[in-house]
């Protein structure tokens, strides 16, 4: 009796991690012999490119800020500094670069504190 139990619960595992797999979506098909099984759906990744895309805007608008009250001559001696420091601080040093788009975007910070 020992083994049918442990093979029913078995089963009972295989049934529940199926319908677990199942749950997440399936996709119906039909087997070479006809017989209809319902096949887990593979799992895509998705990339929330608008919400990147909205950071990389808000990341550069900032150094565009950063820029236009510190002046070119701090921001570029801060960015230096920062340039000297760990690995860290060297990514965030190219990072923090001024590029034409961060440029443009200190123009308009500072056309509009005038």
């Amino acid at each position: 009796m020992n083994q049918q139990y442990r093979e029913f619960g078995a089963r009972l595992k295989r049934i529940d991690r199926r319908h677990r797999k199942l749950a997440d979506g399936y996709v119906t098909s039909i087997n070479h012999d006809g017989l209809i099984v319902a096949v887990p759906r593979r799992r895509r990744i998705r990339v929330p490119f608008a919400g990147l895309a909205l950071l990389a805007v808000g990341v550069l608008a900032l150094k565009g800020i950063f820029y236009a009250q510190l002046g070119p001559e701090v921001y570029e001696a801060r960015v230096a500094a920062l340039a000297q420091g760990t690995q860290v601080e060297r990514i965030g040093a190219w990072v923090m670069q001024p590029d034409p788009v961060t440029l443009w975007f200190a123009a308009q910070a500072g056309a509009i504190a005038r």
